[in-house]
């Protein structure tokens, strides 16, 4: 069974920091690609950000230069390191993997950026 599990999410104000946290089960961890989507109150679900298992990475024009993926193998866990966070960062962050022909899903954490 694959088990995705975020943390890290609260409240912060704009132009503060948080790290957000996804650890994986059921997965041979360093072979998958990982990201890290959001959805934020009436829009669509959108990638924010991605690292393959060679630990290239991708992100979302919105949040270059301000957000950075990261992976530890060891500890089977995804980081999204959000600096400078806007209140248009706010929305709930959820992890993702696939395996096979199918995608998996973490439960979501809550991120708020006050203004």
């Amino acid at each position: 069974q694959v088990q995705l599990v975020e943390s890290g999410g609260g409240l912060v104000q704009p132009g503060g920091s948080l790290r957000l946290s996804c650890a994986a089960s059921g997965i041979i961890f360093s072979i998958n690609a990982m990201g890290w989507y959001r959805q934020a109150p009436g829009k669509e679900r959108e990638l924010v950000a991605g690292i393959t298992s060679f630990g290239t990475t991708h992100y979302a024009d919105s949040v270059k230069g301000r957000f950075t993926i990261s992976r530890d193998n060891a500890k089977n866990t995804v980081y999204l390191q959000m600096n400078r966070l806007k209140p248009e960062d706010t929305a709930v962050y959820y992890c993702k993997t696939h395996r096979g022909n199918d995608d998996y899903w973490g439960q979501g954490t809550q991120v708020t950026v006050s203004s």
